[in-house]
């Protein structure tokens, strides 16, 4: 396999691990907001709200020691391999700055990570899981 092809394939499980992080907390406002009753009973799955805290735990660790994403640093790498243009800045700033021309340093980012991470932390405790049945 190419080295394209595997950054490719790296860029799209990242951004399913955003899609994950930021579009599950989303869903999880949703079904607190909607009383976590009849079809939104998922959002309160102890599986799903720990496998969501831990991922963005695992974020916000890597960004508060100051390091890039492994995945943005891999796809990087395999990209300029490639021949093709890396990426001067993180996975993240460098598709907001794609999508809405932002730019802004890492300490940025780290800060968006901790209010992130608080919002994800606040609500795990506001509105805790529950085993199936409970």
């Amino acid at each position: 396999m190419s080295d394209a092809i595997l950054a490719d394939i790296i860029g799209v499980i990242h951004a399913l691990i955003v899609l994950f992080v930021v579009g599950g907390q989303a869903l999880i406002l949703l079904g607190w907001a909607l009383g976590g009753t009849g079809g939104w009973l998922w959002t309160r799955y102890v599986w799903f709200r720990r496998a969501h805290l831990a991922t963005i735990a695992v974020v916000m660790s890597i960004a508060a020691m100051g390091e890039w994403c492994p995945l943005t640093v891999w796809e990087s790498e395999l990209r300029i391999r490639a021949g093709q243009a890396g990426y001067e800045k993180g996975f993240i700033a460098t598709w907001l700055d794609r999508l809405l021309y932002y730019e802004a340093p890492l300490e940025v980012f780290v800060v968006l990570y901790a209010a992130f991470t608080a919002l994800v932390v606040w609500t795990y405790w506001k509105y805790p899981p529950k085993k199936r049945g409970e």
